[in-house]
């Protein structure tokens, strides 16, 4: 019997991406297909990083709508559905309401679609 050396992760990190090891269920999938749709919209998209990028991770709402050429009452709309996707948390402070990512959201999507081996040269040239 051969002795080999097993690969050893930190506490809490796994081998493969979840849709490596196994296929995901009918709940999980659900889930996360709502949050890739709530990021396929270039606005939520954008708004997502821009919530992020703000000093403290959070961004009040009164900050969110100078940079897209779409109304208030659409940002408020793109919002909500960054909200009930579960990727972004909300908190009325006074008249505002503040935004910030949600990291266990955001770790759940990169952590599906890591690649944990190496994809073969004709995977990359798109033939």
């Amino acid at each position: 019997m051969s002795k080999q050396a097993l690969p050893v992760f930190p506490a809490g990190e796994q081998c493969c991406a979840p849709m490596v090891r196994e296929p995901l269920g009918e709940q999980d999938a659900g889930e996360l297909a709502r949050m890739f749709k709530a990021l396929s919209d270039p606005v939520r998209l954008r708004l997502l990083s821009l919530i992020a990028s703000f000093e403290g991770g959070e961004a009040c709402v009164c900050d969110l709508t100078g940079p897209f050429e779409v109304s208030q009452p659409t940002i408020s709309h793109h919002l909500k559905v960054l909200r009930e996707a579960g990727l972004v948390g909300s908190e009325r402070r006074g008249t505002w309401v503040y935004y910030w990512v949600i990291p266990a959201a955001l770790n759940r999507l990169s952590g599906l679609l890591h690649a944990p081996t190496p994809v073969p040269a004709a995977a990359n040239s798109g033939t």
